[in-house]
């Protein structure tokens, strides 16, 4: 298991430690999002996100599942484990005993995104299964954190000797400072990156606002434009000064022929974003979009 030294580790999850929890009634999202972000229950924020998509989804029921999967593996832990003793035993619980693993059949299946699909199918992408790596870890007392490295969602966990990487997306393998560093040159600009100041700890918010682009992504591809309208809305409710949000939704309402919807974005657009690269695009759409709605009234 590789090590690294990381100052900048802090407790990560007294709140959503303990094998079995008890949970509210299920909130909106934005009822969730509204708490500072250290109060955010997590596994709860994803799967009320997916309880868009299934109407019907037990928000509590799932939560219970993963409380009772944390409450198997505990049983099994001796009281003396090392961490690193209980991260390869939640490798084997996760990837060898139930079977979870990266989708790379069919990587942009939208299924991939939501947290009950994922411990339905046993099938999930870097994030969503980082998820349910950090929901399950934290449950059995491991400190795991989140972390947003570029283009590939990893984990990382506090140990005495120091922090080790990991990536449940490939089954919870270890990764060392050459293993990131090889991963950040294989993509563009990544030569000259490096690996330490990409392996901050993420936010609960910042997880959520990973795992809405994806999905965001994957609806626009899919021109399926009303789910990609609901995502994008809640990507906005999580991050309201994100400029380039309000332009993304824009698109998709002229996607959906709601030209005063699309009118409004991008000027909020240029209201947080007056100097973009595309301002002057911007303004050219906005004139023309006012034309346009000033014809319906």
């Amino acid at each position: 298991m590789q090590l690294m030294h990381d100052p900048n580790i802090h407790d990560a999850g007294a709140a959503n430690a303990g094998a079995a929890q008890m949970h509210a009634p299920q909130r909106s999202f934005a009822q969730i999002v509204a708490t500072p972000d250290a109060q955010i229950d997590l596994s709860e924020a994803a799967l009320v996100i997916a309880g868009e998509e299934y109407q019907d989804l037990d928000v509590a029921a799932y939560q219970a599942r993963l409380d009772e999967m944390a409450g198997v593996l505990k049983r099994r832990l001796r009281p003396d484990l090392s961490a690193a003793g209980v991260i390869s035993a939640l490798n084997r619980f996760l990837f060898e005993e139930h079977g979870f693993s990266g989708n790379e059949a069919d990587y942009y299946d939208p299924r991939n995104s939501f947290l009950n699909e994922v411990l339905d199918r046993k099938l999930g992408i870097p994030i969503t299964l980082a998820v349910l790596y950090m929901e399950i870890g934290r449950r059995v007392g491991l400190q795991v954190q989140g972390v947003s490295f570029p283009a590939h969602f990893l984990v990382k966990c506090v140990l005495h000797e120091g922090t080790v990487v990991l990536d449940p997306y490939a089954k919870g393998i270890s990764l060392g400072v050459d293993d990131l560093r090889r991963r950040l040159q294989r993509l563009p600009d990544g030569k000259e990156a490096q690996p330490a100041g990409m392996l901050a700890a993420a936010t609960n918010k910042g997880i959520l606002l990973r795992m809405l682009r994806n999905l965001k992504a994957v609806y626009a591809q899919r021109k399926e434009w009303m789910k990609a309208l609901r995502t994008a809305g809640h990507i906005i409710e999580l991050a309201p000064a994100a400029a380039d949000e309000y332009r993304d939704r824009a698109m998709i309402y002229l996607n959906l022929e709601c030209a005063r919807a699309a009118l409004d974005d991008f000027q909020s657009y240029l209201k947080f974003a007056p100097h973009a690269k595309d301002a002057r695009s911007v303004r050219a759409t906005i004139a023309q979009l006012g034309t346009i709605a000033s014809r319906l009234n």
